[in-house]
């Protein structure tokens, strides 16, 4: 029987194209999202995905979701915790709400949602969990205080679980994206794309949510087995860790 794969913010961007390239490797895929139902809605029509709506800051919410996930197609095998927002304020300017919101999502989600599935994967002897950073949690990014130091805390999480998991067979990976053809990417003005952000990558453009999706399947597949505590740098160049 094919493997229950859990992708959070699985509806939109590089979520919706991971979710589409695990079911296409024959993985069973469940799609969470938090807030857009009628994004979801139109992705669950498109590809067949089940959907299923909770905020990953909220471990209540993990809770309720993945028991509806395990009841209806079976326990999590994959996780990809790839949920994010961004808040972006220079630190100056930046409120105690929009770092605790950046912060609750992008790094205690990593906690809210590993945490349900941890003890299962450890009694079967098999997971595979892929945290989804960013460039920005690698070299930071003015405006992004909150969001840089939440994404550099999934790349320490990662480590410190990788070293837990590893004799039970369970490998917990990172990839950071540099900059990825993604709705919100590309509502960027085109003349800052082209001036100030594509010549800071040297392949020349942008990346595609559907490249990000290859890393990830390779990472969830048996063939990663000896892979884990890694990072990935998915970003044409820009930036050499």
């Amino acid at each position: 029987m094919s493997r229950v794969a859990v992708v959070t913010g699985g509806t939109r961007g590089i979520g919706a194209a991971i979710s589409l390239a695990l079911k296409s490797a024959g993985y069973r895929v469940a799609a969470n999202y938090a807030g857009n139902d009628e994004a979801a809605r139109a992705f669950h029509a498109e590809t067949g995905i089940p959907v299923f709506k909770w905020d990953v800051s909220s471990y209540e919410g993990c809770s309720e979701g993945l028991a509806r996930i395990e009841a209806e197609i079976g326990p999590v095998e994959v996780l990809i915790n790839n949920a994010g927002i961004t808040r972006d304020a220079m630190f100056h300017k930046m409120t105690p709400q929009q770092w605790h919101e950046v912060i609750n999502t992008n790094l205690t989600g990593l906690f809210n949602m590993t945490h349900q599935v941890w003890a299962g994967m450890r009694e079967r002897g098999f997971g595979r969990i892929v945290n989804i950073s960013s460039i920005n949690g690698q070299k930071g990014q003015m405006g992004q205080a909150n969001y840089s130091a939440a994404k550099a805390g999934d790349l320490g999480f990662t480590k410190a679980l990788a070293q837990e998991g590893a004799a039970k067979n369970i490998t917990v990976n990172a990839i950071c994206p540099g900059y990825i053809g993604t709705e919100m990417v590309l509502a960027v003005p085109e003349k800052v794309l082209n001036e100030r952000i594509i010549p800071q990558i040297p392949v020349g453009r942008l990346g595609t949510p559907e490249e990000i999706a290859r890393c990830v399947v390779f990472l969830a597949s048996d063939d990663a087995g000896f892979i884990t505590g890694s990072t990935l740098s998915a970003n044409g160049g820009q930036l050499f860790v």
